[in-house]
């Protein structure tokens, strides 16, 4: 069975071929970093008209070098996710889906990138944990199978990769800020600061992240007004990573060893984190798995292989399906 994943969630433009036999085909992603970077965030209108642009010419391009004449079922990106963006892929799925007399599932972007880590040999049985952190989400989920989710923890207040982009703005980094303050962090002492750990020693799993953005806030202000902000954006920056890194990790294995999980899922954006990858490695006594770095990021594979696990469900082009809002518990793809 072959299908065709497309992603349009937010800034990237993604199309993926995936074969329940044989596996992932191809797959292309086109990225709006450098539209968006002037603005410092993503700008949901650009966002929309760029997908427009690119999405039919990479379909193409994936089909033509597949050789594939039509898939047998399309999969794409439905929710969360900037609701025009999510319209344009919507619309191409099903009137592909109409012209090709296909099937179509709309997937869950969460579930993409909590079943990415399928796309690697060594795949996680169930059940496990999943941390899924990413620019918009810091989940902790129990998954005992496809389809059954239970949130256990998530943020309440700022997702771990927005913290990460406001941090890097008051260091006049450039957007996306993740990847620029890990390799700035290189260069820096991650002890100089203090900054706090939030919520390790509260009950439960969720996570907060808005008192360390303010602690960093006010160290930047008071270099700032010091005159020596140019001289320690490094030990900013490498102090910031390592404490929101422990936050992470530490509520991650309080969720692990208390619900009694010995596998954890790290997918999203910030799971291509290095000192996420290395430093839970070495804390966590049972097994940890990542998809590769190309597949933490939004992308079409991630789509596509999730459309694999529920083929099942998918059906004929009815209507658009695009959700800004959908709880990861609440998939219903009938």
């Amino acid at each position: 069975m072959l299908i065709l994943g497309i992603e349009t969630s937010c800034d990237e433009t993604a199309v993926a071929l995936y074969d329940d036999d044989e596996g992932l085909i191809g797959h292309v992603l086109n990225t709006q970093i450098s539209l968006h970077a002037p603005y410092g965030g993503v700008v949901p209108e650009i966002a929309s008209r760029d997908h427009i642009r690119c999405l039919l010419p990479l379909i193409k391009r994936v089909m033509n070098e597949a050789n594939a004449v039509k898939p047998d079922i399309i999969a794409y990106t439905a929710g969360p996710g900037l609701i025009g963006a999510l319209m344009v892929g919507s619309a191409l799925a099903n009137s592909l889906a109409l012209a090709w007399q296909c099937k179509v599932i709309p997937v869950h972007h969460m579930e993409g990138h909590l079943l990415a880590p399928m796309l690697e040999p060594k795949k996680p049985e169930y059940p496990f944990l999943a941390l899924l952190v990413s620019g918009g989400h810091s989940l902790l989920v129990d998954v005992q199978g496809v389809g059954e989710y239970k949130l256990l923890g998530s943020t309440l207040d700022d997702a771990i990769g927005e913290a990460f982009d406001k941090v890097a703005k008051l260091l006049g980094l450039p957007y996306p800020g993740g990847p620029e303050i890990q390799k700035l962090s290189e260069q820096g002492n991650q002890e100089a600061f203090s900054f706090p750990r939030p919520m390790l020693k509260k009950p439960g799993y969720d996570f907060s992240f808005s008192g360390l953005k303010t602690a960093v806030m006010l160290a930047v202000k008071e270099l700032e007004e010091n005159g020596k902000i140019n001289h320690k954006k490094a030990d900013i920056a490498a102090s910031f990573q390592k404490a929101a890194i422990d936050t992470l990790i530490g509520r991650t294995l309080k969720a692990a060893r208390e619900n009694n999980f010995d596998s954890i899922v790290v997918s999203g954006g910030v799971g291509a984190n290095i000192m996420l990858r290395e430093n839970l490695k070495e804390s966590f006594e049972g097994k940890v798995f990542y998809p590769r770095f190309e597949f933490c990021t939004d992308n079409a594979a991630m789509i596509a292989v999730a459309g694999a696990y529920r083929a099942s469900q998918a059906a004929s082009a009815s209507k658009i399906e695009a959700r800004a809002r959908w709880p990861l518990e609440d998939i219903n793809y009938q």
